[in-house]
């Protein structure tokens, strides 16, 4: 089989979702034995000083098996947060008067690496 025509089967269905330096990609693709799955991408642009850019670009794959699960837990989320701190943006990107609370002192907690900052990964395709 061509490779075009491999592409052609492997992406079935897909939405972008455009939202300032980052966009979204959502995908439903096929396996080799033609089950479906959904591939969610963030592509997000990076300028360098000379004018340049680059994208780095995030991706989770999500099986049937599992999508109730995903579904319940990103609703309880997206809930939890839009109850307690309701849909205005607050952050220095979107609000120039933002300023951000320092605490002037350093606990021995904050001089240790935590998992939070290893949050730049790439996963390639399976």
């Amino acid at each position: 089989m061509r490779e075009n025509d491999m592409l052609e089967k492997e992406e079935i269905f897909s939405k972008v979702l455009r939202a300032g330096r980052r966009t979204y990609f959502f995908d439903v693709r096929a396996t080799k034995a033609d089950d479906y799955y959904i591939t969610i991408t963030e592509s997000k642009k990076f300028t360098e000083l000379d004018g340049s850019f680059h994208f780095k670009k995030h991706k989770i794959y999500l099986y049937k098996e599992d999508f109730a699960a995903f579904a319940e837990i990103l609703e309880e989320l997206t809930s939890y947060v839009l109850n307690h701190k309701g849909e205005e943006v607050i952050s220095e990107r979107h609000q120039k008067d933002f300023k951000k609370e320092y605490s002037p002192e350093k606990s021995e907690e904050d001089e240790t690496p935590s998992t939070s900052s290893f949050t730049d990964i790439e996963f390639d395709d399976i």
